[in-house]
């Protein structure tokens, strides 16, 4: 499974909480890249119920995260 942030954020707006299965119609439905289906066609369980991406992807940077420069520091 290979993920990046680009993959990722397709599914930001999917309806947590969702299976594998709700989530993958979810990503045909929105027309999702080819990658972002066949990453949730490799998750392990087919009935355990993701409350976030980050069940999914645990390295996905929040709103929270630090990750963009500020501009006021420089």
């Amino acid at each position: 499974m290979y993920w990046t942030l680009e993959l990722a954020s397709k599914l930001e707006d999917a309806p947590w909480p969702a299976t594998k299965d709700e989530l993958l119609d979810y990503a045909n439905r929105i027309g999702a890249p080819m990658e972002v289906i066949e990453n949730l066609q490799e998750l392990e369980y087919e009935d355990e119920v993701y409350e976030c991406i980050e069940d999914i992807w645990p390295d996905y940077p929040t709103k929270d995260d630090d990750f963009f420069w500020h501009e006021d520091e420089y």
